[in-house]
């Protein structure tokens, strides 16, 4: 695959290497005939049906806050540099750079595979968290409408659910999202990054600016919707600096919890941020970088359970106090209990017989 170390016009990833999983790895070099400009027809966005058998997924990590999980997309359009999910495209013989922002899968079976897993006599209802791996409201699900389709059913079955997205598209499905918030079966997170309309350009080149995500929260508050607020991923000496102030705009924007990750850089992703830096912010790439390592032993990245969301060492905690510090001078401390589980119920469908006695 050909590697570009230039911006390319609403991409986060700077090149397109090789995935981890492939016989053969290609380098590009500079041979004096390479255009100045990379062709746009190569970075136009493919999306394709992926025929999945199953739709919710489980994990028991006992860092992750849920255990059930809808992903209708693979790969994300959005193009955030730093997300978790780019490693994943190598599975599929992709890169985890350019390709996992513009080769895209969405499946289109997620509400009927949801419909008859609901349905099966032995299953027991848990909450679903939708959005878990890749955004549910990126770009393509405006037309797609996969998650849409995915909340009608959990509407019907009356099954309680969490979504998380940074896309203010969301606001779409409040006529569903709502009622359901009101019988304890629906919560919102909202990812916002940073304030900074240039930085979040940059770093998630095609989410929705976050002036967008602050008015999500608000209409979401305002019609009952319980939001959680993740400051998340908190980049030290990028946009860290930030935390107390993206926590006070949420909770006057009428958010009610709040949560933050510190930057993770698994596999692949270590080497596309580091490019990115190099790109965007070379004057503070390696201040940035070293920063990192000293939140993770020396390391680019620890993967260990209980350590590879918040890091360790006192840059760690001082960013861990700092967040506790804010979370409760802006009331963002409310608990979340667990949601109504007694209300799930198989809906009859057409030409069920009638239980005369409720049987």
């Amino acid at each position: 695959m050909t590697t570009f170390t230039q911006q390319i016009r609403g991409r986060g990833a700077r090149s397109n290497a090789s995935g981890r999983y492939e016989s053969q790895a290609r380098e590009a070099f500079d041979d004096g005939w390479t255009p100045d400009e990379p062709d746009p027809k190569a970075f136009t966005t493919t999306v394709e049906a992926e025929r999945a058998r199953v739709i919710v997924t489980r994990n028991d990590s006992p860092d992750v806050g849920f255990s059930a999980s809808i992903n209708p997309y693979r790969g994300c359009e959005h193009g955030c540099i730093y997300c978790y999910a780019r490693p994943a495209h190598a599975y599929m013989g992709l890169s985890p750079g350019l390709d996992f922002e513009q080769k895209l899968f969405f499946k289109p079976e997620a509400a009927r595979l949801l419909e008859a897993e609901l349905s099966k006599p032995r299953y027991v209802p848990e909450v679903i968290h939708i959005g878990g791996n890749t955004d549910p409201y990126q770009p393509q699900e405006r037309r797609l409408r996969i998650t849409r389709g995915v909340i009608e059913v959990l509407a019907r079955f009356s099954h309680p659910f969490s979504v998380i997205s940074k896309s203010a598209l969301v606001l779409r499905d409040l006529d569903l999202i709502a009622p359901m918030a009101q019988r304890n079966l629906a919560r919102v997170a909202i990812s916002i990054t940073t304030l900074d309309r240039k930085l979040a350009r940059s770093m998630e080149p095609r989410a929705a600016t976050p002036e967008k995500r602050l008015e999500a929260v608000r209409r979401l508050a305002d019609a009952g919707v319980p939001v959680i607020v993740m400051a998340a991923p908190m980049i030290p000496g990028l946009n860290d600096h930030e935390l107390e102030a993206i926590l006070e705009r949420s909770a006057a924007a009428g958010a009610r919890g709040a949560g933050y990750v510190a930057l993770r850089l698994p596999l692949e992703i270590k080497d596309l941020f580091r490019e990115w830096l190099e790109t965007d912010h070379p004057d503070r790439a390696g201040r940035v970088m070293s920063l990192v390592r000293q939140m993770r032993g020396g390391k680019d990245y620890d993967s260990q359970w209980g350590k590879r969301m918040r890091g360790e060492g006192p840059i760690a905690d001082l960013l861990s106090k700092r967040f506790a510090a804010a979370k409760k001078r802006y009331d963002l401390e409310f608990r979340f209990d667990g949601m109504d589980l007694t209300q799930f119920r198989v809906p009859p469908k057409a030409g069920d017989q009638i239980d005369l006695f409720g049987l």
